[in-house]
């Protein structure tokens, strides 16, 4: 094996060991999920946003606390509402009539972790608030940019759409978060196991594992994991094919209007990237790309009247792709 191949899988199994300690951590209060904490995991990282999607008590609120409640690092939890404003959350200016001069009042946004709660019960233009600081990872303030602190990590719950009351997030926001994640039901089993724990007035400590340089650190090491061009094709051929699928051999018939995005092929890179490090690997595998698939592609392929008349999901056209597509 390559000497650096080897000396990225050691760097790897030593970060690896401590993510799957954080992961042991976060099962003593959430019980099952286990997919979708483990992408949490990847979604911190690979240093991306998350958008966690499920009906109404399924833990997303605390599932995200309790990812916060193992790091010493900072957090905020941002309750949207019809009424919240875009100064609500990243701040404004406060005019001082003593000294004749406006400060900034910083909003809740400046913290390491970001819980946007409900994100879809307030209006498009309180959730574009959002856009510059989970791209840019910085704010502006009437005029005054001011950098984010890192790490910085938006974790956004949402009711399904069709729920009343909510708002449809904006293409271009949702386009940003890395992940978007379907919470569904626990099993019988689980179900029996979540009522014992929340009846029986047991409280759980949670052990602070992460600090925020280690976060980073090993955000950086994410990069630097082992990625082969023929992995890299293989990624760009399953983007291009929610663009033109027809010269993949795909028949979608019009059931996309939109394909997905260049920062699709990027997250795919990265989030397989987190995984196979989770996974005490420094290099990537073809395997890595499908695990992490399906949550980086579903909310950037738009489709189109016709699709949702046939009830065709972004799911079966991923599927079909994955399916078509030829792997390394």
């Amino acid at each position: 094996m390559n000497q650096e191949i080897k000396r990225l899988n050691v760097r790897a199994e030593q970060y690896a060991k401590k993510f799957n300690t954080v992961l042991d951590e976060i099962k003593k209060v959430i019980v099952g999920q286990e997919d979708i904490l483990e992408k949490l995991m990847i979604s911190l990282i690979a240093d991306g946003h998350v958008l966690l999607e499920g009906v109404p008590g399924l833990a997303k609120t605390l599932m995200i606390k309790t990812l916060s409640d193992t790091s010493s690092a900072s957090f905020h939890r941002i309750q949207f509402t019809p009424d919240l404003l875009p100064a609500d959350i990243v701040g404004t200016k406060i005019y001082d009539h003593k000294t004749g001069s406006f400060s900034t009042k910083k909003g809740p946004i400046f913290a390491n972790f970001i819980l946007a709660d409900e994100i879809n019960r307030a209006p498009p233009k309180v959730q574009s608030a959002l856009l510059e600081a989970m791209q840019e990872r910085q704010v502006t303030i009437q005029g005054d940019t001011f950098v984010l602190q890192r790490p910085f990590l938006v974790l956004a719950t949402q009711n399904p759409i069709e729920t009343e009351g909510t708002y449809k997030l904006p293409e271009a926001q949702i386009d940003r978060f890395m992940f978007k994640i379907l919470i569904r039901y626990p099993s019988k089993e689980e179900e029996k196991l979540i009522i014992k724990r929340n009846t029986q007035g047991v409280e759980i400590n949670i052990s602070r594992i992460l600090t925020p340089s280690e976060i980073i650190k090993v955000q950086q090491f994410c990069k630097e994991v082992y990625c082969d061009e023929k992995v890299e094709e293989y990624v760009a051929s399953i983007v291009d094919a929610t663009r033109f699928p027809q010269k993949y051999g795909l028949e979608f018939d019009g059931h996309i209007d939109y394909g997905a995005s260049p920062r699709a092929s990027i997250w795919l890179i990265l989030a397989a990237k987190a995984h196979a490090l989770l996974q005490g690997r420094g290099y990537v595998l073809p395997e890595d790309i499908k695990d992490v698939a399906y949550d980086v592609l579903r909310h950037r392929i738009i489709l189109s009247y016709e699709a949702e008349a046939e009830e065709l999901t972004s799911e079966d056209i991923i599927k079909k792709i994955l399916d078509k597509i030829k792997v390394p």
